[in-house]
C-alpha cells in the first residue's frame, strides 16, 4: 500500500506544472501583424544571364529546365518532349536562336530604405549579368552588385527608385536560443512573399560548406526559392539570412540553416563600404585535439583548443614564434574551445592589429602577441625545414606495429618522398596495430616524436623509451603523408607503463 501512495504521489509530481521561466514565451495566437510589418521590406530576386549552346550544337540552345524539386519540374519535360520524333525527346526542332537567358529566382531584404541596400545569397545572384530587385507590390528593379563574399554566401546590392521603402533591423543572433519562435519570410519556388513560423531547431551548425560554418538550424520551412531571404525573431528583427536546406527530395522536410545575423552584419558592412572582405589570417595549419592527445601533452582540463600541425612559412605566426605542437587556447581573450572556431575567431580580428595568443606548449602556458595579416586568396603552404639525418638501421617499435628506417635514396624513391623530406619513414605497418588502427601507412614519415624532431630510428626509440619510464600511456607522433603533416597519438600497448 505504502509503495502504491509512493507510485500515485510520483505521478502527481511528474504531472506538475512547469515552472513559469519554462513557459514564459507561449506560441502567438497569429503571427499576422508581424508579417504585415515584415513583407513590404522582402523582395525577391531575378537574375539572368547568357546560356552557350551546348558543345556540337552550335545551333541548338539547352532547354529550359524548372529548379530540381519544383512542382513545375514535370510539366517543362512534358511540354519540351512532345511531338518529338523517337529518339529526338527534349531538343527543339526549331531552335529560334543562338543563346538565351537563363533566369533564377531566390530572396533578400532591405536593410536601409534610404540608400536601397538589399542583403542575399552570393549563391543567388553568382555569375548574374543582369539582377532584378522585386518589391512586394510586383515592381521590379535594376540592382547594382556591391560585393559578394562566397566564403560565408553573402552579397550586397543596391536599388534606386522613387518609391518609398521599407527596411527591417538587425537582431542579435547570439541571443536566439534553441526553441524560440522565429518566422522565414522568401519566395519559395518562384511563388512571390510567403511566410513561414517555426523554431530554433540548433545553434552552431556545420554543414561543411566552409571554414566559417555556424549556422541557425530551424524548422520554420525553407524551400528552393528561399536563399537570401531573412529569418525573423518575435519582435521583427533579422537573426539570420535563410542560405541552405537538408534534403533529399529538394523540398522542406524541417531542417534549414541560416547565416548568424552577428556574423552577416560585419561581413554586410564591409562589403557595403569597400565591396570586398577583409579577414585576419593567422596562418597556421590545425587540427582536432582528442583526448589522447589532451593527455600525451598533459594538458589540465581535456580536449580543448586548436593543435597547430604547421606554421606556414612566411605567416603571421610563425614570424611570432608559434610553432608545429602548439596548441592555441585562447586568442585575443575568446577561448578557443575547438579546432572548428578559430578560423571564425582570427577572421573576426582586425588585420594588422597585435593579438596576445595563449598557447600550451612543453606543459604550461604561454602568451605570445601575433601581429595578423590579411588572409590571402591562397595561402602558400610552408615546406618542411631542412635536417640531415644520420645513417641508422631498420628497427621494429615494440608494441606499436611499425617498422620504421632512416630516409634513404631508395626509400626516397620508393615511396616518393621529397627530396627535402627529412624524419624517419615507415616501411611496415603490422595489422590490428596501433599504428593501424590509427591509419598509418608505409611511405608515412615521423618527424617528431613527443614535440621533438627525429632524423633517425633510434631517436625515435630514445623518446619512446623515456615516455615509458615516465609512466606515460600515449606518445605523440608528427607525421607527415600524403594528405599534409598531422598529429597522432598512439597507445604504448604491452610495455612498461602502458595500460597493455
Amino acid at each position: 500500500m505504502v509503495r502504491f501512495a509512493a507510485l500515485i504521489l510520483a505521478a502527481f509530481v511528474a504531472a506538475a506544472p512547469l515552472a513559469p521561466a519554462a513557459v514564459a514565451q507561449r506560441a502567438p495566437e497569429t503571427f499576422a501583424p508581424l508579417a504585415r510589418q515584415l513583407l513590404p521590406a522582402v523582395v525577391n530576386i531575378s537574375t539572368s544571364q547568357a546560356v552557350r549552346p551546348r558543345p556540337g550544337r552550335p545551333d541548338a540552345p539547352e532547354i529550359p529546365q524548372a529548379p530540381p524539386g519544383s512542382p513545375f519540374e514535370e510539366f517543362f519535360r512534358d511540354f519540351f518532349n512532345r511531338n518529338r520524333p523517337p529518339g529526338q525527346e527534349g531538343a527543339p526542332q526549331q531552335p529560334q536562336r543562338p543563346q538565351r537567358r537563363g533566369q533564377s529566382l531566390g530572396s533578400g531584404f532591405i536593410i536601409d530604405a534610404q540608400a536601397g541596400i538589399v542583403v542575399t545569397n552570393n549563391h543567388v545572384i553568382d555569375g548574374a549579368d543582369e539582377i532584378n530587385v522585386i518589391l512586394a507590390d510586383n515592381t521590379s528593379i535594376r540592382a547594382e552588385l556591391l560585393g559578394t563574399d562566397p566564403r560565408t554566401d553573402l552579397a550586397v546590392l543596391r536599388i534606386q527608385t522613387d518609391k518609398p521603402l521599407s527596411a527591417v533591423p538587425w537582431g542579435n543572433s547570439d541571443e536566439a536560443e534553441v526553441g524560440d519562435w522565429v518566422v522565414a519570410i522568401g519566395n519559395p519556388f518562384g511563388l512571390g512573399g510567403s511566410v513561414t513560423a517555426g523554431i530554433v531547431s540548433a545553434r552552431g551548425r556545420d554543414i561543411r560548406q566552409g571554414l566559417y560554418d555556424d549556422f541557425i538550424q530551424t524548422d520554420a520551412a525553407i524551400n528552393r526559392g528561399n536563399s537570401g531571404g531573412p529569418l525573423f525573431n518575435m519582435a521583427g528583427q533579422v537573426v539570420g539570412i535563410n542560405t541552405a536546406i537538408y534534403s533529399p527530395t529538394g523540398g522542406s522536410i524541417g531542417i534549414g540553416f541560416a547565416i548568424p545575423s552577428n556574423l552577416a552584419q560585419r561581413i554586410v558592412a564591409q562589403l557595403r563600404d569597400g565591396g570586398r572582405v577583409r579577414r585576419g589570417w593567422l596562418g597556421v595549419n590545425i587540427q582536432q585535439v582528442t583526448d589522447e592527445i589532451a593527455e600525451a601533452l598533459r594538458m589540465p582540463g581535456g580536449a580543448r583548443g586548436a593543435l597547430v600541425a604547421r606554421a606556414q612559412e612566411g605567416g603571421p605566426a610563425a614570424a611570432a614564434g608559434i610553432r608545429a605542437g602548439d596548441v592555441i587556447l585562447r586568442f585575443n581573450g575568446v577561448e578557443v574551445r575547438e579546432m572548428r572556431s578559430l578560423p571564425r575567431i582570427v577572421a573576426d580580428n582586425t588585420v594588422g592589429a597585435a593579438v596576445p595568443v595563449i598557447v600550451w606548449r612543453d606543459g604550461k602556458e604561454e602568451t605570445i602577441s601575433v601581429t595578423l595579416g590579411e588572409l590571402p586568396t591562397d595561402p602558400q603552404q610552408a615546406a618542411a625545414p631542412p635536417a640531415a639525418p644520420e645513417p641508422a638501421r631498420p628497427v621494429e617499435l615494440t608494441g606499436l606495429g611499425l617498422r620504421i628506417a632512416p630516409i634513404t635514396n631508395e626509400l626516397r624513391e620508393r615511396f616518393n618522398l621529397r627530396p627535402e623530406q627529412r624524419g624517419v619513414v615507415i616501411v611496415e605497418v603490422a595489422p590490428d596495430s596501433p599504428g593501424a588502427e590509427r591509419e598509418l601507412r608505409p611511405g608515412d614519415v615521423i618527424v617528431e616524436v613527443q614535440q621533438e624532431r627525429v632524423s633517425t630510428p633510434a631517436e625515435v626509440q630514445q623518446r619512446i623509451e623515456r615516455l615509458r619510464q615516465q609512466n606515460r600511456g600515449v606518445a605523440l607522433f608528427a607525421i607527415e603523408g600524403a594528405g599534409g603533416q598531422r598529429f597522432v597519438p598512439l597507445r604504448l600497448r604491452g610495455e612498461r607503463g602502458s595500460p597493455g
